[in-house]
C-alpha cells in the first residue's frame, strides 16, 4: 500500500522547507548584497554626516568583571566625535560595580548606574535609557567589543530619515578554539547575517541582535521601552517597533565582536531561550498581526509559523519511525528509516551551496572567513538538530509559563578560554 497522502504531504514538507528557505535567503542576501553592499563605502570611511548629533553608548552589565578591560576599552575608542558611555551594573555578585567605578574615574566619558539587585537586562538598559542625555542610543552587551567605527555607522542610520527606530549590527565570534566555535563563525555569516538581508529586502526584520542594536528614544518611548518579563528582549522590542510602523535597519558594516557558548551544555540554554523568545512574541502579538495597515510583517509572522510547523513534522516522523520499531503500524504510516538518502545528500549541497556564496559576501567583513568552510560540512548535524528539539521543547515550556514573571539575568557560558 502506498503512503497516505497526509503522510506524503508531510514528507514533502519536510524536504522541502529548509530547501525552499536557503534559496530565499541566498537570493534575498545576495540581493541585498548586490544592490546596496558591494558598491558601498569601505567600513573605514563611513558616511559623512551634516552634524554629529549627541549619543549615548550603553552597555549592561551582570558579572562582567573578566570582560569589562576589553569592552569599555573598545567603546571608549569609538571613532564618533561626541558620545557618553554609561554602564549599568545590574546586581553583579562580583566586583563589576567596584571595576566600573575605576574605570569611570579614569575616563570623563563613562557613567556608571548601580543598580541594588538583579532586576534583567531590559529593566537595565531602561534604567540606562531614561539617564541618558541623548536621542540616540546604541546598547551592547557587557561582553562586547566594538569595532572603532560601528557607532558612527549606526548613528548615521538613525539620523537619514525621521522613521528609521533601530538598527541592528553585524555580531563576529570572537572565540573559535572549538569545532562549535567555528561552525559559529559559519552560523554567524551564512545564516543569520544572509537572513537579516533577506527580511530586509522584504520589508521586516525578525530581531535586531541583542547584543549590538541602535534605538531613537522617542521610537522606545512610544512604545514603553523594553519588557522586562520576556526572556528574549530584543526579539519583542523588534517586533513591537514595526507594529508601530517604525522602521528597522541591518548595517553590516557596524561590527561587534563577542563571546559564544562552546560547549552542548551552553549551547542548548541559549538556544533554548532563543526558541522561547520566538513563541513568546508569537504568542503576545500573533493576533494583532491580522490587519492590513500590518501587512508588512506578515512575511516574518508566515517565515516563524512555518519554521514550528516543521519542527513538529520532524518529531512526528521520528515517533512514526520508532513505534514502527515496536508495533506493528498500517503500510501507509510505516517510515523504513530516518538515514539520509538522496534527499539528504540533496540538502547538504543546497546548505553548501548557502555557505558558498554567504563567502561572497562576508568576505568583505572578515578576510580570511574562507577558511572555515570545512568546518561547514558539521553545521546541519550539530545546529539543525539543536534548532529543531529547542523549539519542540520552547513550545510547551512557553506556554505553561508563569505570566508576568520578570525575566532576570543568567549568566551564559562565554566559550573555553
Amino acid at each position: 500500500m502506498d503512503m497516505s497522502p497526509w503522510l506524503y504531504a508531510l514528507f514533502q514538507f519536510a524536504f522541502f522547507y529548509p530547501m525552499v528557505m536557503a534559496f530565499f535567503w541566498m537570493s534575498g542576501g545576495l540581493y541585498y548584497f548586490f544592490r546596496r553592499e558591494r558598491k558601498s563605502r569601505p567600513r573605514n570611511d563611513p558616511p559623512p554626516m551634516d552634524s554629529y548629533p549627541f549619543a549615548t553608548l550603553l552597555i549592561p552589565c551582570h558579572n562582567e568583571s573578566d570582560n569589562l578591560d576589553d569592552t569599555i576599552g573598545a567603546a571608549l575608542a569609538q571613532r564618533y566625535p561626541d558620545f557618553e558611555l554609561i554602564a549599568i551594573n545590574d546586581g553583579s555578585s562580583d566586583d563589576t560595580g567596584a571595576r566600573l567605578d575605576a574605570l569611570a574615574a579614569l575616563h570623563p566619558r563613562l557613567r556608571v548606574v548601580h543598580l541594588d539587585r538583579n532586576l534583567g537586562k531590559a529593566n537595565a538598559l531602561r534604567m540606562g535609557a531614561l539617564a541618558s542625555r541623548s536621542e540616540y542610543l546604541v546598547c551592547i552587551d557587557g561582553d562586547a567589543m566594538l569595532e572603532e567605527y560601528a557607532m558612527h555607522w549606526m548613528v548615521w542610520h538613525l539620523t537619514s530619515g525621521p522613521r528609521v527606530g533601530a538598527v541592528t549590527g553585524n555580531p563576529r565570534i570572537r572565540n573559535r578554539s572549538t569545532l562549535l566555535g567555528r561552525l559559529q563563525v559559519a552560523e554567524f555569516s551564512s545564516i543569520i547575517g544572509m537572513i537579516k538581508r533577506a527580511q530586509r529586502v522584504y520589508g521586516r526584520i525578525f530581531t535586531v541582535s541583542g547584543v549590538i542594536a541602535a534605538f531613537r528614544r522617542t521610537a522606545l518611548h512610544r512604545i514603553g521601552y523594553w519588557a522586562d518579563d520576556m526572556v528574549t528582549e530584543d526579539i519583542d522590542i523588534s517586533w513591537r517597533l514595526q507594529l508601530d510602523h517604525w522602521d528597522i535597519r541591518y548595517e553590516p558594516n557596524a561590527l561587534c565582536f563577542i563571546l559564544m557558548p562552546e560547549t552542548l551544555k551552553g549551547l542548548w540554554r541559549q538556544r533554548l531561550r532563543w526558541a522561547q523568545g520566538g513563541v513568546e512574541v508569537l504568542l503576545r502579538h500573533g493576533a494583532s498581526l491580522f490587519s492590513w495597515r500590518k501587512r508588512r510583517m506578515w512575511g516574518v509572522l508566515l517565515e516563524y509559523i512555518l519554521s514550528v510547523f516543521w519542527a513538529y513534522t520532524m518529531l512526528l516522523i521520528v515517533v512514526l519511525w520508532a513505534l514502527g520499531k515496536f508495533i506493528p503500524l498500517p503500510a501507509p504510516l510505516y517510515i523504513d528509516t530516518l538515514l539520509p538518502q538522496w534527499h539528504g545528500v540533496i540538502l547538504a549541497l543546497v546548505c553548501l551551496l548557502q555557505f558558498a556564496s554567504s563567502l561572497i559576501i562576508d568576505r568583505r567583513y572578515e578576510t580570511h572567513i574562507g577558511r572555515n568552510y570545512f568546518w561547514v560540512i558539521w553545521y546541519p548535524m550539530a545546529y539543525w538538530l539543536i534548532s529543531l528539539f529547542t523549539t519542540l521543547v520552547a513550545l510547551p515550556k512557553t506556554l505553561f509559563k508563569r505570566r508576568g514573571k520578570r525575566a532576570t539575568w543568567v549568566s551564559p557560558d562565554r566559550g573555553i578560554r
